[in-house]
């Protein structure tokens, strides 16, 4: 079968892309925003892409068009699918149709976390000798690849819930119908398509129902919005995670920055973690995975050293390069919450040494300014600011810069953010660049200015 793919680019679409191939279809695609790493990715699977929504992108012999969340009515290559009659679906109902059937379905919801969460879930199951197909919305360093169908029983998927598609607006995940969910945490977010906590918290409920009694609930012990959706109803068994010894799975930090802490099933010790990540939220997430491991019967114990050799995904904190003793990180920030976690375990980590923090505000949520008043106590681990408020933003930028703690400036576009940060930087200085977006390329040119002296 041919299949076209519009928003092939997204980071959930791009998998959708790669399962695809691999189960032998022939696949194209177009976008117009399209950076690494899901543009390099597509590259290596030998994808066709298409530059922009243009109606004659998408080829006359094309059998199906997934289309992604990003397109709406009005897209001329939506309004030429619509016109002509085409067969069409959501990338989401692809996989619930095409891949899921018959296999173990392992989903991980959460306002933060998911992307990291069902990486180590991946790790752990692959370790445990399951080889898992999964699904992660980026590129994970371990496997090389965002997603792929695996020969196991399992399949591990990040379960978004942002809506599915212009013609289906319930979340992405109550396609997925998983026999294991994770629920990590709830927050509010996606101001573009939910008004309030409550909406969101009403989706979950829909997850929740689709769990089934023989499975399991992985829930956050730490979090009143997640309570307040199984009160909704529950019918499936649930265990609790988190840093409280009464839940049936706990953590013991045994390092401030969150690099090594200790697990234990229903007070009993099983052993003890030592992994490259940093923070209270990746614990929580590392603990989140090992439970949902034991739901499909892995022995947690003989998992547990795997999580030495675990590398991260892509854009989450990762250091792309140090130059003169300063470390430049990219992460994949979209949230005050994510923020403020990631700069704790970075602080943690790096003690006294300062921090500079390069901001874009890139998220649907955040252009809204739905984030607005929480921005700045984001941000109060942060030695200095530079901020990123290109001219569309359209909410006044500069009432955040002056709440912020440290010193903070707000810069107009990508060339002069670089430029304000290569004045402030010194030696021992710790960089790191927040956006869910591409950010022009901008962690990379700021090294490569760092290493030309430009």
């Amino acid at each position: 079968m041919k299949l076209h793919i519009l928003g092939i680019a997204g980071t959930f679409m791009g998998g959708v892309a790669a399962l695809a191939r691999e189960l032998g279809h022939e696949v194209e695609g177009s976008d117009q925003n399209v950076y690494p790493p899901m543009s390099t990715q597509l590259e290596r699977l030998g994808i066709s892409l298409r530059q922009g929504y243009l109606p004659d992108n998408l080829s006359p012999d094309c059998d199906a068009v997934i289309i992604g969340n990003a397109l709406s009515r009005g897209n001329p290559a939506v309004e030429a699918v619509l016109d002509a009659g085409r067969c069409y679906t959501s990338g989401a109902q692809w996989l619930a149709e095409n891949v899921l059937p018959g296999r173990d379905t392992l989903a991980v919801a959460g306002t933060h976390g998911k992307t990291t969460t069902t990486t180590i879930l991946a790790h752990l199951l692959e370790a445990a000798g399951r080889h898992p197909g999964f699904l992660i919305g980026g590129v994970p360093e371990d496997f090389g690849v965002s997603a792929r169908n695996g020969d196991g029983r399992e399949f591990v998927v990040e379960a978004d819930e942002y809506d599915t598609a212009f013609f289906d607006k319930r979340s992405k995940f109550v396609h997925y119908r998983p026999r294991v969910a994770i629920l990590n945490n709830l927050e509010y977010d996606h101001a573009d398509i939910f008004p309030d906590v409550a909406a969101i918290q009403r989706q979950f409920h829909h997850l929740v129902r689709t769990v089934p009694g023989r499975g399991r609930l992985i829930v956050n012990g730490h979090d009143a919005h997640l309570r307040e959706v199984l009160a909704m109803g529950c019918w499936t068994p649930v265990e609790r995670f988190g840093f409280d010894p009464a839940f049936e799975w706990s953590a013991r930090k045994l390092a401030e920055d969150g690099s090594a802490f200790a697990v234990a099933q229903r007070g009993v010790a099983l052993g003890t973690v030592e992994w490259p990540l940093l923070g209270d939220h990746n614990v929580l997430n590392g603990l989140a995975a090992l439970a949902a491991c034991a739901a499909v019967g892995v022995d947690v114990a003989s998992v547990l050293p795997a999580l030495a050799r675990f590398h991260s995904v892509k854009r989450r904190l990762e250091v792309i390069g140090d130059h003169g003793g300063i470390t430049v990180y990219d992460d994949f920030a979209h949230h005050p919450t994510a923020i403020h976690t990631t700069l704790a375990g970075l602080r943690a980590k790096v003690g006294d040494a300062r921090i500079v923090v390069a901001m874009e505000p890139r998220s649907n949520s955040m252009r809204l300014g739905a984030h607005a008043d929480a921005l700045a106590p984001s941000l109060e681990l942060a030695d200095a600011v530079v901020f990123l408020a290109r001219p569309e933003l359209p909410w006044d930028a500069g009432k955040v810069i002056a709440k912020v703690r440290g010193e903070a400036i707000e810069v107009a576009t990508v060339d002069a953010l670089i430029e304000a940060l290569r004045e402030r930087v010194r030696s021992g200085d710790h960089v790191v660049f927040m956006s869910n977006g591409g950010f022009d390329g901008a962690p990379r040119r700021f090294l490569a200015a760092l290493q030309n002296g430009t």
